[in-house]
Parts: C-alpha cells; structure tokens; sequence
C-alpha cells in the first residue's frame, strides 16, 4: 500500500489503514521485537531512560521484557547503587567520576563478556540451532539464549548472523535490566557481525537498535536506513526509523515512516508506533482504538502485556484511572512480572489515593531495576509524605545511574534535566537541558528546556519552549502544569490559571508534587483575581 499524502487524514483513514491489516484473515503477526526506545517521560512525565527503560525510553513506552535473567540480579545492582549512592553524599565533589567506574565495575561483575566460558553458571544450554534464531529474543529466558550464543559461536565464530544476534540480544539485556554497561559488549558483537558481513542488514538494524538505546537518534536512523536500503522490508529497521524520527522531533517525517512501516510489515510493533504518532499530535481517540484493535489481535503473553500496559499508560495519561487500572491488570495476568505495567500500576494507584499500594510496587520495581522514571515517582511519593531521608535516598540513586549510563555511552542528559531540575543541581539540569535541546527538538526537551530555566529564574527565556512543549495537541498534564507556572512568573496570570486548570482538569494525580503544587498555585491565583 502507497504511503498516504496527507498526514492529517481523518480518524476513520487512519483506523481504516490499520484495520485492514489487524483483520487480515489467516494474517501471522509476527513477533514483538523489544527494542522500543521511546524514553519513559514520554508516557509517564517523569525521569527515565528509553531503553533502558523509555523509554527513555520513556520512561516510559518500554517493550515487554524477554526473559527474567539471572535471579538475584536486580537486588544486586540496587545494593551496588545505594551503596554508591551513599558515598557520593559524602563525597559529592568526586560523585560522578568515582560513580561512573565503581558502579560499572559492580555492575559488570561477572558480566557476559565475548565469548566467555564463565557465564555457563549451570544454566540450561538450549542447541545451537535455537541460538542463531533471532526469534529467540522473543521467547524464553534471555540469559539462556546468551550463553547458548556464545557457545554455539566458540564453535562458529565466523557465522555473522549470530554475532548480530548476540548484539541484539546484549543491548535487550541492557534494557530489561537496566544496566547499560552491556551496550559496549553489544557494539562489539554487532561490529564483529559487520566486518564479516559489512552488508547484513540485522546487525545494521541492530546497531540502529543500540545507537536508539544511547539515545544517539541521528546515528539510530542513519543506520535503520542503510538496513533499509539492503532490506526494505526489515521489521527492526523500520520501527527504530519511527523511533528516531520522534525522538529528533521529526513528527510528521515519523507519521510518513509510520504509515511505510504499515505497508511493509503490518503487527503489533508497527501498530503500537503508529498509535503513538497519533498521540503525539493530539489523536487520542484514534491511538485508543488502534491500541485496542491491536490488543485483539495479541496472542502471545508478551505481545499482550505490552499491548494492554500501552492503553493503560494512554488511558494514566488521560486522568481515567480505573481503566488504567483494568489495563494493567490484564498485563500482568499475561506476565506477572512485565516491569512497565508493575509501574504504570503504582503511578495510577498513587494518582487514585493508594498510597500504600503505590509504595509496595514501586519499591519492587526498583528493588528490580533501578531506573530515573519509577525511582524519581518513588522519592516524590517519599517527600509528599514529609520523609524527606527516604526520598533524597531515591534522588541520589537516579544520580548514580546517570552517571553509569554516561560511563557506557548514554547521553543521559534529558534524565539529567528533568531529575536534576526538581531534585538536584539546577544550574547542571539548564546545561543538560540546553544540550539537549541542541541535539533534538522534541515536545519533551522543549519541556525541560523550560522547565530548567524557570527554576534558574529565567521565566521570560523559558515561555517559548513551554509554549513549544504543548504545540503539537499531545495532551500531557506536566506539560500544562510547566507552562502554568511559567506565565505565572511572567505575570500571564489569565493563561496561568488557564493552563494550570486545564493540567488538574486532564490528569488531576500526574506526580504527586506537581499535582499538588498546581492546585496551591491555581488557589493563589483564583484568589488575588
């Protein structure tokens, strides 16, 4: 099918374009290739990485999770970080450079380097034969499939398509774990992949892949598009193009590569993207119904935790949270343990008044994965109940994975901006903003770009990039709320309280600071009217 024209067509072209490949008779979807790299303040307004996490991603708009790993893991890293954390409080002059390399080394103990005979720690080695199949990173316990990779390439080192897919399967591992150190294991394998094979499009689409998760969006689609130039039709190439393209705030070029990807490989990882297009530009209603077609079309476990986590962030971000709610629980009767739908849970138990309740699942989730999104949710839940301890434990800890990631090549900086702006150094929060915004002009640095000048007193600098950040009709309540108090310091106290009423109208529970934040600057301004 030909690229639509016009990128505005009607809801009904839209659900039309879409519903044809959802009701295909005998169609095979074909499987979610977790790679999703949207950072998770897209989805949540919080802090957090794309991928990991989007990731941010975005945190976030994060893919379901392939394999649990190595049991313990999670605790592990978290001591690790809380122990670093702790010594960069009383060592705050040498937090990032001693952060950086102590916690990559406690991260990396006994990481999965190349071709390392130690990581068979009993594991179960499933045959070569399943190994080579990047079908794999879909299905089973990812850490099985690493090493039976790895010891089917012992055997085999020149097969190319391996390497490819031990790379993908490394920067999937960085993902669902949170832990970036295994992005440089994952460029070696896919340069190991290209130098055997300079022209196989799955490692050019896996680097894409790894250049998304980095946040590196230039790189991410000028290597989605030399995979596409050797193969138009490969799935992870064309959904890492839609990524990148969001990502460098290239929204309309995203809704035409939506609509291409559409054409080339109908399933669940276009139909999610394409949603998410439409959202963007304001099109809730048509992203529901094309997210609920697509959850009718889900048949595996993951595929549906995914699906149904994505209408119930959609649904977070709109203020309906019993439905949020409904959808989250379907998630997690599909897969108990699917991070992003554990989250978005505890974010809407929070913004519903279960405090309790949003306290037990966010620890779990950090006590997993430590990432900026649910440990920033997490310390403001803290602070809103005056334990102002506990909280900065939760802030600092968002420190130390910043400085991890930028120690294995994660431009960090829009986490830096939007964690650091609230609850850390301001004056670095404006310079990770305004690097930020060099690279990529998208609705959310916009956001933090104004965000951090405002809290460094700079309000009339700041209105234009508020005003840009809620430009596009994508309907986020933090968005509103930054704007609202940023024409209230320029002393536009009309669109003000417009703006702050219209961020409590939308999502009256969106963080549990700024919401009540909003309500007290929104009583001040009704009362000096």
């Amino acid at each position: 099918m030909a690229p639509r024209k016009n990128d505005d067509a009607p809801e009904d072209e839209a659900l039309q374009r879409v519903g044809r490949h959802l009701s295909t008779p005998g169609r095979i979807f074909q499987p979610v290739r977790r790679l999703r790299t949207k950072p998770v303040q897209g989805r949540s307004g919080g802090p957090g990485a794309a991928a990991p996490g989007d990731d941010g991603g975005p945190p976030g708009r994060a893919e379901p999770s392939v394999g649990e790993g190595r049991g313990g893991g999670g605790e592990e890293r978290v001591a690790a970080l809380r122990r670093f954390a702790a010594a960069a409080r009383r060592h705050r002059a040498l937090h990032l450079a001693g952060c950086a390399a102590l916690l990559a080394v406690a991260l990396t103990a006994g990481s999965i380097a190349l071709g390392a005979a130690r990581d068979n720690t009993g594991q179960h080695v499933a045959p070569a034969s399943a190994a080579v199949s990047p079908g794999l990173l879909t299905t089973g316990d990812l850490d099985t499939g690493i090493a039976s990779l790895q010891s089917h390439l012992r055997d085999q080192p020149r097969d190319f398509g391996s390497w490819s897919t031990l790379g993908l399967a490394y920067v999937e591992q960085a993902r669902t774990k949170g832990d970036p150190s295994r992005y440089p294991q994952a460029e070696q394998a896919f340069k190991r992949s290209l130098a055997l094979s300079p022209d196989n499009d799955q490692a050019l689409a896996g680097r894409a892949a790894l250049a998304a998760a980095r946040h590196d969006f230039e790189d991410a689609l000028k290597y989605a598009d030399q995979a596409l130039k050797v193969n138009p039709y490969s799935e992870r190439a064309l959904c890492t193009r839609v990524d990148a393209l969001v990502e460098l705030g290239r929204y309309a070029d995203a809704a035409k590569a939506a609509d291409t990807a559409d054409d080339r490989r109908p399933g669940i990882p276009v139909f999610t993207r394409y949603a998410y297009v439409r959202e963007l530009r304001g099109d809730v209603r048509t992203a529901e119904r094309v997210l609920r077609q697509a959850l009718s079309s889900a048949i595996s476990p993951g595929d549906l935790a995914y699906v149904a986590t994505q209408l119930g962030q959609l649904a977070w971000n709109q203020g309906d949270y019993d439905t949020a709610l409904t959808h989250y629980a379907r998630a997690l009767a599909a897969d108990e343990n699917y991070l992003p739908a554990l989250e978005g849970r505890a974010r809407a138990q929070a913004a519903s008044g279960d405090r309790a309740g949003a306290l037990k699942g966010l620890k779990d989730v950090v006590a997993r994965y430590p990432l900026p999104g649910p440990l920033v949710e997490l310390g403001e839940l803290y602070e809103s109940a005056g334990d102002k301890v506990k909280a900065d434990d939760q802030y600092a800890l968002v420190d130390a994975w910043t400085a991890l990631a930028r120690a294995n090549g994660v431009n960090a900086d829009l986490d830096t901006a939007l964690a650091a702006a609230d609850h850390g150094d301001r004056k670095s929060a404006l310079r990770a903003a305004r690097a930020e915004w060099d690279r990529r002009q998208t609705v959310h640095t916009a956001d933090a770009l104004a965000w951090a000048l405002h809290v460094n007193g700079k309000d009339e600098e700041a209105l234009p990039y508020a005003r840009k950040a809620t430009a596009t009709g994508y309907r986020n309540a933090a968005f509103l709320y930054h704007r609202g108090v940023i024409e209230h310091a320029t002393g536009d106290a009309e669109d003000a309280r417009k703006h702050l009423a219209a961020a409590l109208k939308l999502n009256p529970g969106f963080s549990p600071l700024g919401a009540r934040q909003a309500r007290t600057a929104l009583k001040d301004l009704e009362a000096a009217k």
